[in-house]
């Protein structure tokens, strides 16, 4: 367990030190691979409960201790919180730590601190938005934001949602039921074809072989939404994965991001896949192409986004979003939506995606944009996975799509 702890403790450093995404940290960090699953759960867990974790370590401590000190203390917090772990066993080793790492004058204090968590009645804060935010181990801003939009009760229901599960999406041509069934995997059905939910999947070089991909249900159901035709514009389109999906369904792909490195992943992803059709191009969506007006029949603008609906997935986003960037990404957000629009042909369809579940993101963008141009209109549209329309376009939310939150509206050009 001290292994885990220690290669946990490097990964967190990355991120609550030096602003590393985690999972580029994870990447990034040699890590030893008999115990990475529970490294990774540590690193992952203690980025989702961090706020409440903090909670403890501020009811507990008399004063704020050092950054390195709390990383060793948020991880014995949660794995005596959450991994089941008998006490005394985290205690010892998070004290090893704290010696192995040169800081043997703080072990008596981490000791103290973490004994002290094991025989101690924290309360929740008495301020409502407070004790949600401590409860669900959610920003206060984002509490109060989701409390605004859906109701109490909703908002606990979206902040309640504990799902985690790994999507493995065949490749054209294979059949993922007999794949998996043959090599004896655990699997479960999800609504789309030749995708299914695996647990403790892990890939292999039948990856590398393009036989199958991760991509999440969210992107798939974004995807299926898109459906097909002849030319398609992926605005947003890094890492690749719905210009891959959609590939088999348009004649031609144009994939654009906007950095190079990007670029690259498009590539790579397609290439991967055996994907011949999807061009990749360097370019800002959010600026007017002249040279892209009226050249598609189905625009997709996956914009940039808080990212909202996939905590889970992304918990550091809990630790870097405050209520002030929803301002700057509604300005990005319509810019790309207004710009992708010009390259829509009359009767195509422009469809417009996020992974938050924020209606400043999501509904708003759309009402102003339908408002500022009455050459498009909305087009209703459905999915095999469950969401709930509010006011237009659909919303799926993490307590009952599957553990993803995200947006989806399709938007055709009438004139």
């Amino acid at each position: 367990m001290l292994n885990a702890f220690y290669d946990a403790y490097r990964v967190l450093c990355k991120v609550y030190s030096d602003g590393a995404f985690v999972k580029q940290a994870i990447a990034d960090t040699a890590i030893e691979e008999l115990n990475r699953s529970h490294t990774v759960k540590i690193v992952y867990g203690v980025l989702d409960k961090d706020i409440e974790l903090g909670y403890y370590i501020s009811s507990l401590c008399d004063k704020n201790p050092k950054q390195a000190i709390r990383i060793i203390l948020k991880e014995g917090l949660y794995a005596i919180r959450y991994l089941n772990a008998a006490p005394y066993a985290v205690v010892d080793n998070l004290v090893e730590l704290t010696k192995k790492l040169g800081k043997s004058g703080n072990a008596g204090f981490v000791n103290a601190v973490l004994r002290k968590f094991t025989k101690t009645a924290i309360s929740l804060p008495d301020e409502y938005f407070s004790r949600l935010s401590v409860e669900f181990s959610y920003p206060e801003w984002l509490v109060r934001t989701l409390v605004k939009d859906y109701g109490e009760s909703r908002a606990v229901g979206i902040m309640s949602a504990d799902e985690e599960r790994t999507l493995v999406r065949f490749n054209d041509g294979n059949d993922g039921e007999k794949y998996l069934t043959e090599r004896r995997w655990n699997f479960e059905k999800t609504p789309f074809e030749n995708a299914y939910f695996v647990k403790g999947f892990k890939h292999d070089a039948d990856f590398d072989k393009g036989i199958y991909t991760f991509q999440s249900i969210g992107s798939i159901a974004i995807g299926n939404i898109v459906g097909a035709g002849e030319c398609l514009f992926d605005a947003c389109a890094a890492p690749g994965g719905k210009s891959v999906f959609l590939a088999s369904k348009f004649k031609t792909i144009v994939s654009a991001e906007l950095h190079a490195h990007r670029v690259a992943l498009i590539e790579s992803y397609a290439s991967r896949m055996g994907k011949k059709n999807i061009v990749a191009v360097q370019n800002d969506s959010s600026k007017y192409n002249e040279n892209y007006r009226d050249n598609f029949d189905k625009v997709l603008a996956d914009v940039p986004c808080s990212g909202t609906g996939v905590l889970k997935d992304n918990p550091d986003i809990k630790l870097r979003r405050v209520a002030a960037d929803i301002d700057e990404l509604n300005a990005t957000q319509y810019a790309i939506l207004s710009a992708c629009s010009e390259y829509v042909k009359i009767g195509g369809e422009l469809i417009y995606s996020t992974c938050s579940v924020l209606k400043d993101e999501n509904q708003k963008i759309i009402m102003r944009f339908l408002k500022e141009h009455d050459n498009f209109e909305e087009v209703k549209i459905t999915s095999a996975l469950k969401g709930e329309r509010i006011d237009c376009g659909l919303n799926f939310f993490p307590d009952i799509s599957f553990g993803a939150g995200f947006f989806v509206c399709k938007l055709k050009r009438v004139k």
